[in-house]
């Protein structure tokens, strides 16, 4: 290999470098576009927790979303989800989400973000989603 194929190869290798995407960052309070990203991006380590009652989670929510409508569910995430799980929770108002993302820190989870807008922001930005209304 000749000098300048070396230094050619070189170059090549530092702009990959630059170039090589990384998460965006998850931050406490996160738009629907925040999380939107996050799963193009392809981020597979995220749980997305809907905190609304049955019959709401049922009729619509984020696609792949989990319910945690009783105090029982609350139970259940923090045995089955580790702590350093990346979560996004969303309820019916901003006020009810950041009560579910605060007792979810408390119960020992280091990234909980609270989705501002909750379904609604998410449908806005066109976000997937499933459930008995999808399917009308």
């Amino acid at each position: 290999m000749s000098e300048a194929e070396a230094k050619a190869i070189s170059n090549a290798k530092d702009k990959i470098k630059e170039v090589v995407p990384s998460p965006p960052e998850q931050h406490e309070v996160a738009s629907a576009q925040e999380l939107k990203e996050r799963l193009d991006w392809g981020e597979p380590a995220l749980t997305i927790i809907d905190i609304r009652d049955r019959e709401a989670y049922l009729q619509e929510r984020i696609m792949g979303a989990m319910p945690m409508f009783s105090e029982n569910t609350s139970q259940r995430i923090t045995d089955s989800l580790a702590p350093n799980r990346a979560i996004y929770v969303y309820g019916e108002s901003d006020d009810k989400t950041a009560e579910a993302a605060q007792e979810l820190r408390s119960a020992g989870f280091k990234k909980v973000s609270q989705l501002q807008g909750g379904l609604a922001g998410w449908k806005a930005i066109g976000g997937p989603t499933e459930g008995t209304e999808r399917d009308v």
